[in-house]
């Protein structure tokens, strides 16, 4: 039993793919995944995921209950620990250019069990995150429709029937929310079609929303009042999290969220033209441009409105709100909005697919999130699993338990890589690296620190639904995958 959860995955098949080579997994005749994408697509990409959620609907929630106007400080550290797990992704992708992301790093370097462990993780983090984004991209077409477009939008079908206030669930009132469940079936569908698609679609929404963001900043920073942002770090209220400093760490466990596009551009490392070189450009590009951004916008927002009254869905609709003057330009916020969710909802789904195809051709889950469809080469029948799981989730669950949930399973894969590349350097020394880590031993362990102290931060408030998760993840590996593992095949 020991030696199974401790086998490792050889790596030196896959350092060597060549970019015109079919992904590994593929039987002969069987149709695999079709290497497409560039070094514009992954920063695209990396982009589409990051900028939305972040902006547009995690940042109100953890300025308002969490850090106050000092979010920014949160991001500051959240893009800290991102930018030394995104050095060691880079590593790793580079060197590994399959799919599976940290999944895939952990089997090469850790053995089976993390590895199943840290992709149960990936499917927590990616599944949620889907239904989350969701739920924002819902708050921000429902206030489109009614107050731009004076639409009437049945209350009932606005948001989940649960909510979760004080520590414990509570009836909403509702019936399930409608508009998050139809986006992810029409996000779906994209899926179905081809990656190839997915990234057209996804460059112009990122277009979209970039200029909004632009838009917002330029506008919006002629109404900043100063005396918003005083206090810039709230007295804490008595309770480790609420404000303080531990606020602002508090925070930045919750805005980690929004870095999680850097593992899934690393997901999909299967699809790209000459990896080696351009994975390491997608991931820390993107991380650099997604960085700034977030604290830009952060600090207009929380200038033009007190930081307590940004605990909505949309705050930054919700700003604006409070200037008729900019009432135009709440409008084109929630068009970005709209179109930006989009694009994190079509990525973080595209991850959850490749994950899952990933781990099936390993023979941990069944062979059905493994078969691609012969014409568009894509995951067509996990693209319609996942599709259905998180619509449910969507329509179900309210966003405060989503988000953190997210944010947990995106930490631990961080650390994981983090620790990977150091366990590589010690075990497998000589192997080609197109991109290396500087200072390894010392941002590695660091990026690892960081990551898992966030994450305790958030597992001590959601621990048991956490802990639920393990379990049934683990009836899942020592039911099935132990014993169909093609690794144990093989032995």
């Amino acid at each position: 039993m020991l030696k199974a959860l401790l086998r490792v995955k050889p790596v030196e098949p896959a350092a060597h793919v060549d970019a015109g080579e079919p992904v590994e997994g593929g039987l002969e005749g069987e149709a695999t995944l079709k290497r497409t994408l560039t070094a514009k697509h992954l920063i695209l990409l990396g982009m589409g995921a990051v900028i939305g959620a972040g902006i547009f609907v995690v940042t109100g929630q953890a300025a308002a209950n969490h850090a106050g106007p000092a979010i920014m400080l949160s991001f500051v550290l959240a893009g800290l620990a991102c930018a030394f797990a995104g050095l060691c992704y880079a590593e790793f992708a580079a060197m590994i250019p399959v799919s599976g992301s940290a999944y895939s790093y952990s089997y090469a370097t850790l053995g089976e069990g993390m590895a199943w462990f840290i992709g149960w993780c990936l499917v927590l983090e990616y599944l949620f995150a889907s239904a989350s984004v969701a739920v924002g991209w819902s708050a921000y077409m429902i206030s489109f429709l009614t107050t731009t477009l004076n639409l009437p939008f049945p209350d009932a079908l606005t948001a989940a029937p649960i909510d979760w206030k004080g520590g414990q669930f509570i009836a909403s009132g509702k019936l399930f929310n409608l508009p998050a469940v139809l986006i992810v079936a029409a996000i779906s569908g994209l899926l179905y079609v081809g990656v190839t698609q997915s990234t057209f679609v996804n460059a112009v929404i990122v277009a979209i929303k970039v200029t909004v963001i632009c838009l917002f900043v330029g506008f919006g920073a002629m109404y900043v009042d100063p005396a918003n942002w005083t206090p810039f770090i709230p007295d804490n209220t008595g309770t480790f999290g609420e404000f303080g400093w531990s606020g602002v760490l508090r925070a930045a466990s919750i805005v980690f969220f929004a870095y999680i596009g850097f593992d899934a551009v690393s997901t999909a490392a299967g699809e790209t033209k000459d990896p080696q070189k351009n994975m390491p450009i997608g991931l820390l590009g993107s991380l650099a441009v997604c960085t700034v951004i977030y604290i830009v916008v952060c600090a207009v927002m929380t200038g033009l409105l007190s930081y307590t009254q940004l605990g909505t869905d949309k705050p930054v609709a919700t700003a604006l709100e409070a200037y008729a003057k900019l009432a135009w330009l709440k409008t084109w916020v929630e068009i970005g909005a709209i179109a930006g969710l989009s694009s994190v909802i079509l990525v973080m789904m595209m991850g959850q697919t490749r994950v899952a195809y990933t781990i099936s051709r390993d023979g941990l889950l069944p062979p059905i999130f493994g078969k691609v469809h012969p014409k568009f080469r894509t995951p067509h029948l996990s693209t319609v699993i996942v599709g259905v799981v998180a619509a449910t989730l969507a329509g179900l669950v309210p966003l405060s338990v989503l988000g953190e949930l997210v944010a947990m399973g995106t930490l631990l894969a961080f650390a994981t890589v983090c620790v990977g590349v150091l366990v590589l350097r010690r075990t497998k020394p000589d192997l080609p690296r197109s991109f290396r880590v500087p200072a390894v031993w010392f941002i590695a362990p660091a990026g690892t620190l960081i990551c898992l102290g966030l994450f305790a931060m958030a597992f001590a408030a959601h621990w048991l639904v956490f802990v639920l998760w393990t379990l049934l993840g683990l009836v899942i590996y020592f039911g099935y995958g132990i014993r169909h593992s093609k690794l144990n095949k093989r032995a």
